[in-house]
């Protein structure tokens, strides 16, 4: 791997960057820095996906590795007389870890602290404080008096509103506390496969993709396969942790730190076996570990990958992450490494031969 503290500071910037779907741009900025040494070409499609190309071989099959660069988060939808900030989820949010967190308004005029708030439970009758606050009936104070001075704040509908959390390494070292694993993570995977692909020879085109706008309907994954028409495709991604209290191996099996996770089965897609096989059968042979997964709701951008053009095997590979779709989430570093050294093995082996192989299987 690159040396820690490279490795460290690329997780940082690229968690730290705020980008909801429709508004990328400062984590597209940072992918390109990261992943422009290693490529070939760079270059966005009409949405705003960046696309990384690093040729093996110009005749081979194109690989498409593909993470997203949104996040989770809200916009602006008005203000009201007293300058509070009314919103709408962009992306699924869960009511009950929102109250009280911090987050940044992206406005006109540079950044903006606000706190989500609600009717206060002392005075809420007793029924009503037992219920978590629907989202519609919370607002964002940004210490506006009225709607006026909001907008000489330079709030106005439609401005991204982003949760608000420093990247912070944990006591044990190898657990990664951050916003935006989901899933800057997966871009993160496609910045380093290129990256340990360089000076390797593989058999193949390799296109290390952060496509935008996946948490409302992996929109990004769709135009951006379009354009690249790959021949096989990874999406890299984050999963379910199942270890933490009050989980069972029912609920969700794996645990961090024991590998990434091969996904068998979401709502947006059946694995392709040829491709699952191919996979599994590298890790063996390189003593990669890995656990398996499924999901009964939910998806990655393979669900739309797979069905563009004449149709894409396509195969997700995710890290078990805590605390999804909230201020912040944990992972394990030995996690992302191991999933970038599967990844490399698998493209390395990837030649015309074997894609047909897998297609076919």
């Amino acid at each position: 791997m690159a040396n820690k503290d490279e490795t460290l500071q690329m997780l940082k910037e690229l968690t730290d960057a705020k980008g909801i779907p429709g508004n990328e741009r400062e984590a597209r900025e940072v992918m390109s820095r990261y992943i422009s040494p290693f490529a070939d070409e760079v270059y966005t499609d009409n949405l705003g996906s960046l696309v990384a190309k690093k040729t093996g071989n110009k005749k081979g099959p194109r690989v498409m590795v593909a993470g997203h660069l949104d996040e989770v988060g809200f916009m602006v939808t008005r203000i009201d007389d007293h300058g509070y900030i009314y919103f709408q989820p962009v992306g699924g949010w869960w009511s009950q870890v929102m109250l009280a967190q911090r987050v940044t308004i992206m406005t006109r005029n540079g950044d903006l602290t606000g706190i989500i708030g609600s009717k206060p439970p002392h005075i809420l009758p007793a029924d009503q404080r037992k219920k978590a606050v629907d989202i519609k009936d919370m607002f964002i104070d940004i210490g506006a008096s009225s709607r006026e001075e909001a907008k000489e704040f330079g709030v106005t509908p439609g401005d991204s509103i982003v949760p608000y959390f420093e990247f912070t390494q944990m006591k044990n070292e190898k657990l990664l506390l951050a916003k935006a694993w989901d899933n800057r993570i997966g871009c993160a995977i496609a910045i380093e496969v290129l990256k340990q692909l360089k000076g390797e020879k593989h058999p193949n085109i390799v296109y290390g993709v952060g496509t935008v706008q996946e948490e409302v309907g992996l929109r990004g994954a769709r135009t951006s396969a379009n354009l690249i028409n790959p021949d096989i495709a990874f999406g890299v991604d984050v999963g379910i942790a199942g270890d933490t209290p009050g989980v069972s191996d029912r609920d969700a099996s794996s645990k961090m730190g024991e590998g990434p996770q091969i996904i068998l089965y979401d709502a947006s897609m059946v694995s392709h076996k040829g491709l699952r096989d191919y996979v599994v059968d590298t890790a063996d042979e390189h003593s990669i570990p890995y656990q398996f997964d499924s999901l009964a709701g939910g998806g990655t951008d393979s669900g739309a990958i797979h069905l563009s053009h004449n149709g894409v095997p396509a195969l997700s590979i995710t890290i078990a992450t805590r605390y999804i779709h909230s201020h912040a989430a944990m992972l394990h570093r030995d996690d992302f490494e191991n999933a970038v050294r599967l990844i490399v093995e698998v493209i390395k082996g990837l030649d015309d031969k074997k894609v047909k192989e897998i297609t076919f299987n």
